[in-house]
């Protein structure tokens, strides 16, 4: 698919972008690619707790990505727009939707070591964590190519500031916090396999607090596990001797 040439020809690709015959059917390429991809990825994520949160969950990833860019692309734009650039509404969309293709491209390449996980471990709090580093992985590279498209507006198209690519910047931190505070109110996203199936849950605690007790939760697990094994191994020696007495 053409939208994959983001990975390796990048100025050719951010050129057709640009372009005003190309650049609205790489638009809706870019966002079917990016709708099904995250889509996938968010059935994976859910189907450790039920189909049915498997399907939410699949619907809530591409519905937090979208909704994080619709809250926070208008003070992108009128502040590029003040600085001075000339790209238009259609090319600057392109553009920012050009790094979620690679980041929902990378999510969905995680796929296989999050089933691997699922089958091998029973730790829901290691999963919360390992679908967050994945997440957080993935944008990192996704912002990337999306600096990397303003850049090459600045410097082969002259149509955006150099200021502009500072404050992308500072726009990314933005970002995270929106994406961050919305996936907050938009969990469960896993959902634990002893816990029934919830669209939402109740407005407690935040993100961060919630991390924190995942990295403990995951401790505590394998303690669970290391005292439920010394456990059994008791009592198959109280068995042995008691067999042995007799």
């Amino acid at each position: 698919m053409v939208v994959f040439k983001v990975f390796q020809e990048r100025e050719t690709y951010f050129q057709k972008l640009s372009d005003k015959q190309e650049g609205s059917r790489y638009l809706l390429l870019q966002f079917g690619v990016i709708l099904l991809f995250s889509f996938l990825y968010g059935i994976v994520m859910g189907s450790y707790n039920s189909w049915l949160q498997a399907l939410v969950t699949g619907l809530k990833i591409p519905g937090l990505i979208f909704l994080s860019l619709l809250i926070c692309f208008p003070v992108f734009y009128v502040i590029q727009y003040m600085l001075g650039s000339k790209m238009s509404l259609f090319q600057m969309i392109n553009m920012i939707l050009s790094g979620f293709v690679v980041q929902s491209t990378i999510m969905l390449s995680f796929a296989p070591i999050v089933i691997f996980f699922m089958i091998t471990g029973n730790n829901y709090s290691f999963l919360k964590l390992l679908h967050v580093g994945i997440i957080g992985f993935s944008s990192i590279f996704g912002m990337k190519i999306i600096l990397d498209a303003l850049k090459y507006s600045c410097e082969k198209s002259n149509i955006y500031p150099k200021k502009g690519i500072k404050i992308f910047k500072f726009w990314v931190v933005i970002f995270a916090f929106v994406g961050v505070q919305l996936a907050w109110n938009l969990r469960p996203f896993v959902g634990a396999k002893e816990l029934p199936f919830e669209l939402f849950r109740e407005k407690e605690g935040n993100f961060y607090l919630a991390i924190t007790q995942s990295v403990a939760g995951m401790f505590n697990h394998e303690q669970h596990e290391d005292a439920d094994t010394e456990g059994k191994k008791a009592i198959k020696e109280e068995d042995t001797d008691t067999s042995n007495g007799k």
